[in-house]
């Protein structure tokens, strides 16, 4: 079955694309969820037309979102967090550090980023260090940014 998605699904694609799903995730899922429409000839039509007078801004869009991408690659974010004292616990963490706490941390340093546009390699953070995270700034541009867990004093 032919959808075109109305909006961003994880993990299958992204607004204005189209897509072939199963038929009953299509018709009992998409669809009812207002998340996806039939790709029929007609649908087809105006979505190409959409596009068409979409590129010229979304060019704009890409080339702010590469600029955002230059201008986060310089930062150096340091997120402090309680960690153990004594020779057993080491560095390990009270807690976790997770992509709302690096989303809070670029906040602070003025760019606005969504905790779902991040994504941390591991997962959740349970120890000192420095660890890499990706964030997605639109579809084409991603950046890797790399930051530092640092004990509290």
């Amino acid at each position: 079955m032919e959808l075109i998605l109305k909006q961003d699904v994880e993990n299958l694609g992204f607004k204005d694309d189209i897509v072939t799903v199963k038929n009953g995730y299509g018709r009992n899922f998409l669809i009812p969820q207002g998340q996806a429409v039939m790709a029929t000839p007609s649908a087809k039509k105006v979505l190409a037309e959409t596009l068409k007078q979409r590129a010229f801004k979304e060019k704009k869009i890409i080339d702010e979102a590469r600029k955002t991408a230059e201008a986060i690659k310089a930062l150096s974010i340091k997120i402090t967090a309680k960690a153990g004292a004594g020779a057993t616990a080491g560095d390990k963490l009270f807690g976790s550090i997770t992509n709302i706490d690096l989303a809070s941390a670029l906040n602070n340093e003025g760019h606005n980023i969504e905790k779902k546009y991040i994504a941390i390699n591991g997962g959740n953070i349970k120890r000192l260090g420095q660890y890499e995270a990706v964030i997605r700034l639109h579809r084409e541009v991603t950046v890797d940014l790399t930051f530092e867990v640092i004990a509290e004093a």
